[in-house]
């Protein structure tokens, strides 16, 4: 089975997980997928990323907070395969008044929106997080 959007599908597979308290997801590793949870780990969403680039294998762990409640809570991908969307470094979303992230593909590689802001870079919005 052809898998159309790769990043949909890792964003799936987290939100399916984080529902049903799972503490580690699996997926298979690509460049980008690896550089959206570089971006969580550094804002304190998931709590680390292994890589098996021997047997193309990864493994996300999900950070919970007290009461093992999940530190995110939703996901949503914005641009997709058929529809891009995007938007100017002025045009960024704000989530949450700054609790979430939006993850975007710029020029200077894949970043969160607040340094994308920072740089004054627009680009594609991958996905929201909060």
């Amino acid at each position: 089975m052809a898998l159309h959007d790769p990043v949909a599908d890792l964003l799936t597979r987290i939100r399916n997980a984080k529902d049903a308290r799972h503490r580690f997801v699996d997926f298979r590793p690509s460049k980008m997928k690896i550089e959206i949870l570089r971006i969580l780990q550094e804002q304190g969403f998931v709590e680390k990323v292994l890589v098996d680039n021997e047997n193309s294998r990864a493994r996300v762990f999900l950070k919970y907070a007290d009461g093992r409640d999940s530190v995110i809570k939703g996901l949503k991908r914005v641009s997709s395969p058929s529809l891009r969307r995007y938007v100017g470094y002025k045009m960024i979303p704000r989530i949450y008044g700054g609790m979430g992230i939006a993850i975007l593909s710029t020029p200077s590689g894949i970043v969160d929106g607040e340094t994308a802001r920072k740089m004054k870079v627009g680009g594609e919005l991958l996905c929201l997080i909060w």
